[in-house]
């Protein structure tokens, strides 16, 4: 079995996608407007990015700005076209305003992608309990992997966290992989790859310009190596 990492970079058009698969990217996640942390692209914005590269994708779910469902019925429809479209993994997951996992937004989001593979994503961040929401969560079809950075504020706070979560690997609610994402730096990978954590999401650092300008290949080559090395 490989004990590659998985990189993980999100992409917002064709341009990013092919430049990061180009550098070494394992799986994208496509979202729209950076702006408002990330939304559900387009069924033709998911169809060129398709066409455009040949590893997995993984789509936003999410319709506004931070962690509350919405319109739950207006993205089930999304999600919908989506697959229809033929995407098959997903990004998605909504807190209520007490922090507790948003079961009735989630589950019927779940039902809608029939079993694809899904990622919870930094909304466990913001949680009340991130222990008793992975347990509520855990006997969901197709949630296998948690984007986190241990903490709201990003990964320099959640270090211990994230790895405290790495050793209770396999434990119930702790089956899903733990993708490392948020604040994540270079120098953090030493410590989080001893823990063994082994799957790791770039957004700005994929774009050393900035958000207004696209993905660069050589930026995500040098995570690539970073992580082979």
């Amino acid at each position: 079995m490989s004990n590659r990492a998985v990189l993980e970079v999100i992409a917002l058009d064709e341009e990013d996608a092919v430049a990061a698969q180009t550098g070494g990217a394992d799986r994208l996640e496509l979202v729209t407007d950076m702006a408002a942390d990330g939304l559900t692209p387009s069924r033709t914005g998911f169809a060129a990015i398709r066409a455009a590269v040949d590893i997995p994708l993984r789509v936003m779910l999410r319709l506004t700005d931070g962690f509350a469902a919405g319109d739950v019925d207006a993205l089930a429809a999304r999600a919908q076209e989506l697959r229809a479209a033929g995407a098959d993994e997903f990004v998605l997951g909504f807190l209520t305003a007490e922090g507790e996992p948003d079961l009735v937004a989630v589950e019927r989001l779940v039902a809608v992608l029939d079993g694809c593979r899904w990622t919870f994503h930094r909304a466990i961040d913001r949680a009340a309990d991130r222990d008793g929401l992975r347990k509520r969560l855990a006997d969901l079809p197709g949630l296998d992997t948690y984007l986190t950075a241990g903490a709201a504020t990003g990964v320099d706070d959640g270090l211990a966290t994230l790895k405290a979560e790495a050793a209770r690997t396999g434990e119930p609610g702790y089956e899903a992989q733990i993708l490392v994402g948020g604040g994540l730096r270079l120098d953090h990978l030493p410590e989080l790859r001893a823990a063994g954590l082994d799957a790791f999401h770039i957004g700005g650092a994929a774009r050393p310009q900035g958000w207004t300008s696209p993905v660069s290949a050589a930026a995500v080559r040098t995570w690539r190596e970073a992580l082979d090395g």
